[in-house]
């Protein structure tokens, strides 16, 4: 397989983000007054106090700051294919000598490592220094937490391949995404930590891909899972990007025998 055409993509999709200069300072600024918003939210709701139901503070500001920092990095295109199938230039892309769907995960990293060196690197040093996080629990947990975090962003990734499949069946994806959005945001741990989630949510968040995407990660950044629990939940995140996947495929393979294109 040659990677040097997604490569390229991976590169076009990097430097396109760097040329809307004005665009990326407000992005650090945006990532960084959410912090602080989120940062006064929960000082309100503590009280003063630094424990809640063993759950402190300290944790919860590594939480939404770990958290909204990955957000911040998995920006995902969710128009990708709608866009291209409303306006026609689908069946130019299916014509081309290479994967469709490589481009598409080669475009979103160009993105990923854009926002990760630009955008969560500078808010995440605004908010070390001004609000504070945990340090992770050992050197081993931070790096099983960029490994986790991956897997994470591939759960995401698959969720948003499979959403964006249905555009070959929709003329608007937009109650789809935001459906999703919604669910991701609440069900992730981004906006309330799944640690105040009432004890019937767990056992439904257990059926579900989206405590993968963040709350995995910032478990195992804070030491909270053994190693074997480590493994459980590595495993799971591959099983959800595994089975999504597949999902998505089915529908990109049923959709391009749908599709048709009307102008472009």
């Amino acid at each position: 397989m040659n990677l040097a055409p997604y490569m390229a993509y991976f590169k076009k999709s990097f430097l396109n983000r760097s040329a809307y200069r004005f665009d990326h300072i407000m992005s650090i600024f945006s990532n960084c007054l959410r912090m602080f918003i989120f940062w006064e939210i929960y000082k309100a709701l503590y009280g003063g106090r630094q424990e809640i139901d063993g759950v402190t503070m300290s944790m919860v500001t590594t939480n939404f700051v770990l958290s909204m920092g990955l957000d911040a990095v998995f920006y995902i295109n969710d128009y990708f294919l709608p866009d291209k199938i409303g306006n026609g230039s689908i069946t130019t892309e299916l014509l081309r000598p290479m994967s469709f769907k490589g481009r598409m995960i080669a475009e979103n990293m160009g993105n990923a490592v854009f926002n990760l060196l630009f955008r969560f690197a500078p808010a995440f040093v605004v908010a070390c220094l001004l609000i504070g996080i945990l340090p992770p629990a050992s050197p081993l947990m931070l790096v099983l937490f960029v490994v986790s975090a991956v897997l994470g962003y591939g759960v995401l990734w698959t969720i948003s391949f499979a959403v964006q499949m249905t555009a070959f069946w929709l003329l608007n994806v937009w109650s789809m995404t935001t459906i999703k959005n919604v669910f991701v945001n609440v069900l992730s741990g981004t906006m309330i930590p799944l640690w105040f989630m009432p004890d019937w949510m767990e056992g439904v968040l257990k059926f579900t891909p989206f405590s993968s995407i963040y709350f995995t990660p910032i478990q195992i950044y804070l030491g909270q899972l053994e190693p074997g629990e480590i493994a459980i939940k590595c495993a799971i995140q591959l099983l959800w990007i595994g089975v999504i996947y597949v999902v998505g495929d089915i529908l990109w393979k049923c959709g391009q025998k749908k599709l048709v294109v009307q102008g472009g």
